[in-house]
């Protein structure tokens, strides 16, 4: 069964859900994980490639865009099409739906912001996962 881990921000967070998955990415990767990033649409697939170019100045993150890359070389992709690959170890879902291929990984990464409507989709995220009988963590962070 798939491990189900919510992270929301701290009201005092400067960041958003980008910049942490930024911060979870580099923790995957040095994990030797595989990761797939869902991002809702190809805009904020294009931000999220360029926040994980420029997260840190003197790191790198290998990532890219998963219609655009080797899949097979490229351990953290980002995907807006639904459409994961073979990919199975950790999936990052910053969409507000539940993604259809969720419980094909070993590890969900739910992201919250403090956007509003961002916060009420993923409260109905929690509470379908939970009415489904997956045990889940909750972790608040501060950016």
């Amino acid at each position: 069964m798939t491990r189900i881990d919510f992270y929301s921000l701290k009201d005092d967070s400067r960041g958003d859900r980008f910049l942490l998955t930024c911060r979870l990415a580099e923790h995957i990767h040095a994990q030797r994980l595989r990761a797939y990033i869902h991002v809702p649409d190809t805009q904020q697939a294009h931000h999220m490639d360029r926040l994980l170019w420029t997260y840190k100045q003197h790191s790198f993150i290998p990532h890219g865009l998963a219609t655009q890359v080797d899949r097979e070389w490229t351990p953290i992709l980002i995907g807006s099409d639904g459409d994961p690959g073979n990919e199975h170890q950790v999936l990052v879902n910053l969409g507000t739906e539940v993604p259809t291929f969720f419980d094909r990984f070993e590890r969900l990464l739910d992201l919250v912001d403090l956007d509003p409507a961002v916060k009420q989709a993923g409260r109905e995220r929690f509470r379908l996962y939970r009415n489904r009988g997956y045990a889940l963590e909750h972790h608040q962070i501060r950016l």
